[in-house]
């Protein structure tokens, strides 16, 4: 049975800059009020089979589409019996399938209900001009599972998920662990394998750095499967050359840990996120990216990266995607990598010549593995966060083809509203 869509008209340009060579541009997806769990959290992918349609989602259940490549969009609320409960992960796949990821709520009564978490729930769709259907799920095990993400194995297609796994939600009891599973779906977000514990090491339960949280899964060349995800001052990646035995691989240290907090900002994760190269001519071919945000003395916030160039095995040191930046911070990233070009894309927040709590957005772009980026203002204007007012635990953004789709959240006149920005690439 398909669900009902309610589809409203939400879009509005906004600026023109001319930073990048191509065609660039700030497009206002969605405005809402600014209470606490309003519009944030958004996510965004470009479709592999026809780069003008672009597909988002932000917090808790709204989906947007855009079928001219980002410049009007639709807006349309998802509903599921499994409930929509927020943490929206949006991918379209090689055959141009379009997946909603987001955390359960099957009685709708949030945290009143026993059943909150109880499950992750995929919802697809083939294209932007079918309905969702009700969704599939994993399984149900007396647990509370949250902070999923999705990757896409280049060539057989299968759907990776990766998610944290807690014995007991915001518990401090000390018996209570959270661990990182994985679950794949072999036939398009249909049904999906009994999800693995792939982490040796155990954290809390309470939703802070003790906590094992942040999972991102990428497809390597072949069988092998990356895992970035952090705990306490670590940041890990779990990986399997084989898809059946996982090993944790030390990355970096994070001294700031993953939950970390800035001007207006209460709660900002520097969670880690994993992408994989997986352009044939690129010569970063293969090559594993791990990036996250830290707080450092001496250099305010900061956007790191490290590679590894043997499987996941050794790691570059870190080094900064905005050299830059300077003393001023930068804070929660997003990174891709575009396939067909191995051209590497970050998103982030920045305060670098501006005062107090006052806050921009940027796109860096790498050609070169890291070797060097370049950086640019893509928002409007200057944005000036609250910490009554939760800001979501990430952005995102999404390459295919030369088209590259940033997405964040706004705060500005009492109302929290989701951005992207139209940049192409041009040869």
């Amino acid at each position: 049975m398909k669900i009902h869509h309610f589809l409203t008209q939400a879009c509005s340009i906004a600026a023109l800059f001319a930073g990048f060579t191509g065609y660039a541009q700030a497009v206002k997806i969605h405005q809402g009020a600014a209470f606490r769990t309003g519009i944030c959290e958004p996510s965004i992918a470009v479709d592999p089979t026809n780069t003008s349609n672009i597909y988002a989602g932000s917090v808790l259940d709204n989906f947007y589409q855009s079928t001219d490549g980002g410049k009007t969009w639709t807006t349309e609320k998802i509903s599921s019996p499994y409930g929509v409960w927020g943490d929206p992960v949006i991918h379209a796949d090689k055959s141009g399938r379009v997946y909603f990821f987001h955390l359960s709520d099957p009685e709708g009564t949030n945290w009143r209900s026993d059943q909150i978490l109880d499950r992750m729930v995929c919802q697809t769709k083939d294209g932007p001009k079918d309905s969702f259907n009700e969704g599939s799920f994993t399984a149900i095990n007396g647990k509370k599972h949250d902070k999923e993400w999705v990757a896409e194995h280049p060539s057989k297609g299968t759907i990776g998920l990766s998610w944290t796994q807690f014995d007991d939600y915001g518990t401090d009891d000390p018996d209570c662990k959270s661990t990182i599973l994985f679950s794949e779906s072999y036939d398009q977000g249909q049904s999906w394998s009994t999800p693995k514990v792939i982490s040796n090491k155990r954290g809390d339960c309470i939703d802070d750095d003790g906590t094992a949280e942040g999972a991102v899964p990428a497809y390597g060349v072949k069988n092998a499967i990356y895992v970035g995800w952090a705990l306490r001052d670590s940041l890990y990646v779990s990986r399997s050359l084989d898809g059946r035995n996982w090993q944790d691989v030390l990355v970096s240290t994070q001294f700031a840990g993953w939950s970390q907090n800035y001007d207006g900002f209460s709660r900002c994760n520097g969670m880690p996120i994993t992408v994989v190269d997986h352009c044939p001519s690129s010569p970063y071919f293969g090559r594993v990216y791990l990036c996250w945000g830290d707080q450092d003395y001496s250099m305010g916030g900061e956007i790191y990266f490290s590679y590894s160039d043997d499987a996941g095995g050794n790691w570059s040191p870190k080094k900064s995607v905005s050299p830059d930046g300077g003393r001023s911070d930068q804070f929660l990233p997003w990174l891709s990598v575009d396939p067909t070009t191995g051209y590497l894309y970050a998103v982030y927040y920045d305060r670098r010549n501006l005062q107090g709590a006052a806050t921009n957005t940027y796109l860096a772009i790498s050609h070169d593995g890291g070797a060097t980026w370049q950086e640019q203002k893509i928002n409007v204007a200057p944005f000036t966060p609250n910490d009554a007012v939760f800001m979501g635990d990430y952005n995102h953004i999404s390459a295919y083809d030369g088209v590259v789709r940033p997405i964040w959240t706004e705060l500005s006149q009492g109302k929290k509203s989701v951005w992207t920005y139209l940049f192409n690439e041009t040869e």
